[in-house]
């Protein structure tokens, strides 16, 4: 009869337990067997092994088994004893068994025949989690291990279970229920080879706060103290922005900003010294809180201790807290250190900005007189420090040069804090590389010499993109093939080596473009360099264009290619970055040519249908760029623009007399042969040169208003304008307002402003507007910011309107619209989304309000 001398079974068994409970058990069993078999073992006696098989349920080799345990025949052991033991926590401790024992199968004299008997856990086949949303189940499936041939442990369902119910309690949901069961997986033939998991999860309704009973206050109101709980809120059916639901982390962060709050109101020594929650059913909880709120304190002196770089006075600007103000110590923190704002105007930036990487400021309490709480803010500045070794890794596409051109940390220069900051924001505006990723590692601090080595790691991205589209539009087919390398290496054009598959890591920007219809086609090319000559960032620019459009009948869809009009047009521009007022400003110079030619092209716009035009301009601005690091969702800065495009003042440098020119065509009767070709004479005469000048400005904020929620707040303003007004302005640059700002072509130099919520154009007469100003807020909020794609949601209300001559203009008498959009930015295609507007007003020379529009957004950022 064959006796079991150990015996320990998985199921019973927690990870943690196992190994005492194996000992005990171990020795329980084996007195039991010995007494079983009539004294037949004798513990005190040393057995020899004479043979060792494996039974039971296991796809292991034998040998492999028996090797594993390290005993081979010939062994001299105590039955029961430690080595027998040894090997059974042994295999268990590989939590690949379900059931270890050891048989005694037959003894002859000192010999012994050992049978060790397992049983292998099962292995997964296939995870199926039911009742959430698939986005949920990748995440559950990835964050438990759950893979094909993972063994299914005890422990293996315990924390899965716990995680899941964890996961969706801190989303809210406090009676989530988790089902984990397994079946059989069978193969062909009907032979269990695995077993398959399945998850039930029944998340319940999200518990909500039904009410929030604050107790012990009496310097704060309820709705202060509520006021201060960012994460956990009452019910209310108004309130859209912030839903009611509980959470322990959000009510556990929220206790710790009631007291922020009570602090920043100068009671020091508040505290929650009870709090309650009542759960009043399933979808309700009440929640009580019993603070106690102490004195209101002051501050008194504040001394400076240890301080020889700066004066007291220095600090105390910067410091900004005078004697007898209430003690605020959530603002004393921020005006020493602000974790919040690295570039913060404290007082370890200043010092940090300065040098003294190492500096270590303290408040400290010195004395408390009644109401009032002196402090000694002792800092120990340490040294300076310089940069010694200044190193970038991670760039396989960029050249060096090209990025180390924009580093404001050189070595030899003294630290400086907001120079880091500021190469970050630098490094991410190029567009090369993952903004999000950016980082600046500090590889040596030598305080003894003052030395630091700092490395800047930089992840690569896609530079280059792609505008491959076709749609239907302007009574016709149109489509577009555009290429625009974005780090692009001119020098390297002639060299075969260099394309892979094409030139790259120099830093221009290389854009080619052309579009077609049956009735136009248009082509253009521009190239951008950031650093002429590669010592200043002194940018040029060029580009060059020319466009053919053909006399099209939309009635009856007719082209007559007799009948066209030529635009070819070029410029060459210069942009200096300026080191005052400070070095975010740029001041750009750019000179433009464009040669109308019109042949049989008689239209509403044009009057003289054989004739030409010609555009010379010379463009004039000023900008500043101070947004933050990712140039495609910037979180804080600003970004405006002021420019003006003027030509010369043809009218006052000739002698043509322009008054009796429009005299004379105000009398001619245009319905005529003869009158209608003087009319073109004049025109002709009259728009030979343009003569113009356009002023336009554009400015745009972006606040953080809570972590990534940023609002986009736009302002623009344009005006067109002619010296003389007898020759008038020119019926070319003029801005048409409306729709998605993608204009199919441009014609005649117009600019296509967006308004969304209209129809495309639909807010300017046919020949466009003289002025225009558009106002709009824009609230963002990101899915992902990760290289390959970011996407972030927006909601939007805007409004703009158009106008002709100061005289008509009206700031207020705007065309309003709201909506909601998505974006997402992919390197090889550029930004593209989707924007649903809905407009309040008519569209021009409507009565009712436009209602919906669907705008596709292409390759622009707003």
């Amino acid at each position: 009869m064959e006796k079991r001398v150990s015996n320990f079974k998985i199921s019973l068994l927690s990870h943690t337990s196992k190994t005492l409970y194996c000992i005990f058990l171990f020795t329980i069993l084996s007195v039991f067997s010995i007494s079983a078999q009539d004294n037949e073992l004798d513990k005190n006696k040393r057995y020899t092994i004479n043979s060792i098989s494996v039974t039971g349920e296991q796809t292991f080799n034998e040998q492999t088994v028996i090797a594993f345990t390290g005993l081979k025949e010939g062994d001299q052991i105590y039955v029961p004893g430690e080595k027998l033991s040894d090997v059974t926590k042994k295999l268990w401790e590989q939590n690949l068994f379900s059931d270890i024992a050891f048989y005694v199968t037959n003894i002859d004299g000192n010999l012994i025949d050992l049978e060790l008997y397992i049983v292998e856990l099962p292995k997964m086949y296939d995870v199926t989690v039911e009742g959430i949303r698939k986005g949920k189940k990748k995440e559950i499936i990835k964050d438990n291990g759950l893979k094909r041939g993972v063994k299914i442990t005890k422990n293996l369902l315990t924390t899965t279970k716990n995680y899941i119910t964890n996961k969706f309690k801190k989303e809210g949901f406090f009676n989530t229920k988790v089902i984990i069961s397994t079946r059989p997986h069978l193969d062909s033939t009907g032979t269990e080879i695995a077993q398959d998991m399945i998850i039930n999860i029944d998340k319940g309704e999200r518990v909500k706060v039904s009410s929030i009973n604050i107790e012990g206050n009496e310097q704060l109101s309820d709705k202060k103290v509520r006021s201060a709980m960012k994460n956990t809120k009452r019910k209310n059916p108004l309130r859209f922005y912030k839903r009611s639901k509980y959470t322990e982390e959000g009510f556990t962060e929220d206790k710790a900003n009631i007291i922020k709050k009570y602090k920043t109101n100068g009671f020091r020594d508040a505290r929650i010294i009870n709090d309650t929650l009542i759960i009043k059913d399933e979808k309700n909880v009440a929640l009580n809180i019993e603070v106690e709120e102490g004195n209101k304190y002051y501050f008194g002196n504040i001394d400076f201790i240890g301080n020889s770089k700066y004066t007291d006075g220095q600090l105390r600007q910067i410091l900004g807290i005078q004697k007898g103000e209430t003690y605020n110590g959530t603002l004393l923190q921020e005006r020493i250190a602000d974790d919040s704002d690295p570039d913060a105007a404290d007082l370890t930036n200043l010092y940090q900005n300065n040098g003294y990487l190492a500096v270590q400021i303290n408040p400290v309490e010195v004395a408390v007189r009644n109401d009032t709480i002196d402090f000694e803010i002792r800092i120990i500045e340490r040294n300076e420090f310089f940069f010694d070794h200044v190193t970038v890794i991670g760039n396989t596409k960029t050249n060096d040069h090209v990025i180390y051109r924009e580093l404001r940390t050189k070595p030899g220069q003294k630290y400086s804090k907001r120079n880091v900051i500021r190469t970050l924001r630098e490094l991410g505006q190029l567009g090369y590389f993952d903004p999000e990723q950016l980082t600046p590692n500090f590889k040596k601090v030598d305080e003894a010499n003052g030395l630091v080595d700092l490395e800047y790691s930089v992840i690569e991205k896609g530079a280059s993109q792609i505008e491959l589209q076709g749609g239907y539009g302007g009574g016709g087919f149109v489509g577009t093939l555009g290429l625009s390398f974005n780090n692009f290496s001119l020098r390297n054009i002639f060299n075969k080596e260099a394309y892979k598959p094409l030139p790259m890591g120099d830093g221009q920007k290389l854009s080619l473009r052309a579009q077609a219809s049956s009735f136009y086609q248009t082509y253009s090319l521009s190239l951008v360099e950031p650093w002429l000559g590669g010592k200043k960032p002194i940018q040029f620019s060029t580009s060059f264009s020319h466009t053919v459009q053909y006399l099209y009948d939309f009635i009856n869809r007719d082209v007559d290619r007799t009948r066209r009009f030529l635009i070819t047009g070029g410029s060459v521009g210069f942009a200096k970055r300026l080191k005052w007022p400070d070095d975010y400003f740029q001041f750009s110079q750019a000179v433009s040519f464009q040669h109308y030619n019109l042949k049989n092209y008689n239209t509403g716009l044009f009057t003289f249908g054989d004739g030409y035009s010609n555009n010379l301009a010379y463009t004039i601005g000023l900008s500043r760029n101070s947004t933050s690091a990712n140039p495609i969702y910037p979180r804080s800065g600003s970004d405006f623009s002021l420019s003006a495009k003027l030509t010369p003042p043809y009218s006052a440098l000739g002698s043509t007399d322009y008054t009796a020119l429009i005299e004379e065509r105000s009398m001619l009767d245009a319905s005529t042969v003869d009158g209608s070709e003087r009319i073109a004479e004049i025109d002709q005469e009259r728009f030979k040169w343009l003569e113009y000048y356009k002023v336009k400005f554009k400015g745009t904020w972006y606040t953080s208003l809570y972590k990534d929620l940023v609002l986009r707040t736009n302002a623009e303003f344009g005006f067109l304008g002619a010296y003389n007004q007898d020759r008038g302005v020119p019926p070319f640059e003029r801005f048409f307002v409306g729709g998605d700002g993608l204009g199919s072509f441009s014609l005649d130099g117009r600019e296509v402003i967006q308004l969304r919520g209209y129809p495309n154009q639909s807010l300017s007469n046919n020949d466009g507007n003289t002025i225009y100003n558009k106002f709009s807020l824009e609230l963002r909020y990101p899915v992902t910011l990760k290289q390959l794609a970011s996407i972030y949601v927006l909601t939007f209300i805007e409004g703009g309107g158009a106008y002709d001559g100061f005289r008509n203009y009206n700031p207020f008498s705007l065309n309003r619209s709201a909506g909601a959009g998505i974006r997402i930015f992919m390197p090889a295609f550029g930004l593209l989304g989707i924007d649903f507007g809905y407009g309040f007003d008519p569209i021009l020379n409507g009565t009712e309000r436009n209602g919906w529009e669907t705008h596709f957004i292409i390759g622009q950022q707003f």
